[in-house]
């Protein structure tokens, strides 16, 4: 008891002699603490602004950790090297001189074109001047793409099917399992423009010879492709490809493992699986015969393709509701796996 009455008296006795600029320091100090107790969080916490409030605090009055309740005086120090710190990389940060900076957009045009085309920067930087871009050749050669600039082998490949498909025509085998466990092997050929299937047949022992037959059918002489996409299956053997030459056809064979370069022949085996081959079970060739050939009047006549902006092989026109009593009727295809849908006239009774 005898300690705390000293200590209120040398506190009273401090206050008489205070000047009137500590007192409101202190009492702002105070205050600030305060309304930081007052928030409802669990804990306490200084924002920025607090924090600066008392750096400076801690400038101007030298008795500022009199007032100092939430942290300790250790830490509004290291607060002040931070700022400090702050202050000088601010300030010592290099100013923007020269060009203007080339944005992110630009650049990656840049790479974008380099990359489709193969151009130079030349040819890029006139490209960019007719979009309005206004930057130099030299800005232009800094930021095109350290390799080779040519378009890789995917890009170059697709863009010649595209360019060509009106001539080209792909070949391919696959293979069909019979009720009695054993495979049937169906040859198609396939044109790229429409994609029509020019000719398709089942045997049991592919070989080079039966293979030139089959071509020999699919393409008459008055509409040979002037391309035929093969890929490196042995039972082609030297046989078809130079049988082909002779024809005046160039054979195109796929590189190893790359089943995308025939990319219409291999979309059109996973048709008939999916949409015919799953769905029956194959007794034998001449039922297979049958079967491919309803599909591919129904492949041919009805079904829409994405690849031919939703129209079929042969184009199928746009018919209009004839009436309003008309009713869309389905006509079966395939034996019912899949269906044509068109308008029919209802008849009312007499």
């Amino acid at each position: 008891m005898f300690r705390i009455l000293i200590r209120v008296t040398v506190w009273l006795v401090r206050a008489m002699f205070r000047s009137r600029d500590e007192l409101m320091l202190e009492n702002l100090a105070l205050r600030q603490q305060l309304a930081i107790f007052k928030d409802k969080r669990p804990r306490p916490r200084l924002d920025n602004p607090a924090r600066a409030f008392w750096v400076g605090l801690r400038s101007a009055w030298p008795s500022w950790m009199d007032a100092l309740i939430l942290v300790r005086p250790e830490t509004v120090a290291r607060w002040h090297r931070q700022g400090f710190r702050l202050y000088w990389r601010r300030k010592g940060r290099a100013r923007r001189v020269g060009r203007p900076r080339v944005s992110r957009e630009v650049r990656e045009l840049i790479r974008r074109m380099a990359t489709e085309n193969g151009w130079g920067a030349p040819r890029i930087h006139g490209e960019l001047h007719k979009l309005g871009f206004d930057i130099s050749e030299r800005t232009v050669s800094k930021y095109m793409p350290r390799r080779a600039t040519h378009p890789d082998a995917v890009k170059r490949w697709m863009a010649f099917l595209r360019n060509h498909r009106d001539v080209i025509t792909g070949a391919d085998f696959f293979t069909v399992p019979t009720a009695t466990f054993q495979l049937r092997y169906v040859f198609f050929v396939v044109h790229h423009e429409r994609r029509r299937i020019l000719s398709f047949a089942v045997t049991d022992h592919p070989h080079a010879e039966w293979v030139v037959q089959q071509l020999r059918e699919a393409f008459p002489y008055d509409r040979a492709p002037r391309y035929v996409i093969l890929d490196r299956d042995g039972k082609y053997g030297s046989v078809v490809p130079d049988t082909l030459r002779e024809w005046g056809i160039e054979p195109k064979k796929t590189a190893p493992r790359s089943p995308w370069q025939n990319g219409v022949a291999e979309r059109w085996v996973q048709s008939v699986r999916r949409e015919l081959l799953d769905h029956v079970v194959v007794l034998d060739a001449d039922h297979l015969r049958r079967l491919l050939a309803e599909y591919v009047d129904y492949y041919h006549e009805d079904r829409c393709h994405l690849s031919l902006e939703k129209d079929a092989p042969d184009p199928r026109v746009v018919t209009p509701r004839p009436s309003p009593a008309a009713k869309v009727v389905a006509l079966p295809r395939v034996g019912g796996l899949h269906h044509r849908y068109e308008w029919c006239e209802v008849r009312r009774a007499a």
